[in-house]
């Protein structure tokens, strides 16, 4: 029984995986969120990310590699995810729970950062929001979502989207080999084109 359940889902996630890598919008559109974030970076700027949930955990383990290290030394690129809980209950308690995220890019977010948005439904209220905001300053935003016509994908400037399946789980698993391999290229192209 559980050996069955084991490779129910290894299976369920090499299909998730195939069905990704088959669409024809996903290599163009990580290609071109490698090159909103490496022009932001080239133009001394910074990257904010957010999402909800386990999608937050996503936002703040992209945050830690860029600030800290991937697979090579390199100087740290400025990174931060909304991430700090103290800011997110007292936003919510004095605000509200949709409030979150958009003060925090109204506060730090200038002309030329680039916010990661991500939400698996895609229309996560606080994160449209927060994509809202950056827009209103002149931040590029890169959505991390689910296929479909979603509000997150409407107010990107550049979606990567995960095949829809039943459960969050199989999308955040495509998000997070996203955010390793967007950073791999990210600091392949900083490095060669210095």
């Amino acid at each position: 029984m559980i050996k069955d359940t084991i490779e129910f889902s290894l299976r369920e996630a090499e299909k998730a995986l195939a069905d990704f890598l088959a669409s024809e919008e996903t290599v163009p559109n990580m290609s071109a969120a490698v090159e909103i974030l490496a022009e932001c970076y080239r133009g001394g700027n910074k990257v904010i990310s957010c999402g909800n949930g386990g999608s937050l955990c996503d936002a703040t383990h992209f945050a830690e590699e860029l600030t800290g290290r991937f697979r090579k030394n390199r100087c740290p690129l400025p990174a931060m995810a909304i991430n700090d809980p103290a800011y997110m209950t007292c936003t919510g308690n004095d605000f509200e729970f949709d409030d979150i995220f958009s003060r925090w890019v109204e506060a730090f977010g200038k002309e030329g950062d680039v916010l990661l948005a991500i939400s698996t439904s895609g229309n996560s209220r606080n994160v449209i929001m927060a994509a809202e905001v950056a827009e209103k300053k002149g931040m590029k935003v890169i959505g991390l979502t689910a296929e479909g016509d979603t509000m997150l994908k409407r107010c990107s400037d550049v979606c990567i989207c995960a095949p829809r399946t039943p459960y969050s789980d199989r999308i955040q698993e495509i998000h997070i080999k996203v955010i390793h391999m967007v950073i791999e290229a990210l600091e392949k192209e900083l490095v060669n084109n210095k």
